[in-house]
C-alpha cells in the first residue's frame, strides 16, 4: 500500500468537521476530507481499473483489473465534493446519487455502493 499523504486522524477529523456543518466547512477542510477519503478508498479497493475523480481536490484509481496508463480510462466515476462527502459519510445513497445525476459513473465496476460509507459518524 502506498504511503498516505493525509494523516488518518486529520482526515477523519476533516470529514467529521464537514459533516457537522457542510455549509461552514472551508475549502481546506473539504480538500482534506476528500483527499483522505480517496486514500481510504484506494486502500480498501486497491487497483487501477476504475478512476474516481472529485474535482478540484483529487483523483485515485481503484479496483483490480485492467491497468489504465494513458488517456481517459475505460471506467470513470466523477462527482462534486459535497456529493462525495455525503456518500463517504452515509448521508447519501450511491444509487440515489447516480439516479439523480450527481454521480457520473461510466464503464464496468463503477458501482461503489459496496464500499460506502467510508467514515462512520
Amino acid at each position: 500500500m502506498a504511503r498516505r499523504k493525509i494523516d488518518v486522524t486529520k482526515g477523519v477529523a476533516a470529514v467529521r468537521q464537514w459533516a457537522a456543518d457542510p455549509a461552514a466547512a472551508g475549502r481546506n477542510v473539504r480538500a482534506t476530507a476528500v483527499r483522505y477519503s480517496l486514500e481510504e478508498l484506494a486502500a480498501l479497493a486497491p487497483g487501477r481499473s476504475v478512476e474516481v475523480r472529485i474535482p478540484p481536490f483529487g483523483v485515485t484509481q481503484i479496483i483490480d483489473g485492467t491497468v489504465h496508463t494513458r488517456g481517459t480510462p475505460p471506467a470513470v466515476i466523477e462527482t462534486d465534493s459535497a456529493t462525495w462527502l455525503a456518500l463517504v459519510t452515509g448521508r447519501a445513497a450511491w444509487h440515489h446519487a447516480v439516479e439523480a445525476g450527481s454521480v457520473v459513473a461510466s464503464g464496468q465496476r463503477t458501482d461503489l455502493s459496496w464500499l460506502l460509507p467510508l467514515v462512520k459518524l
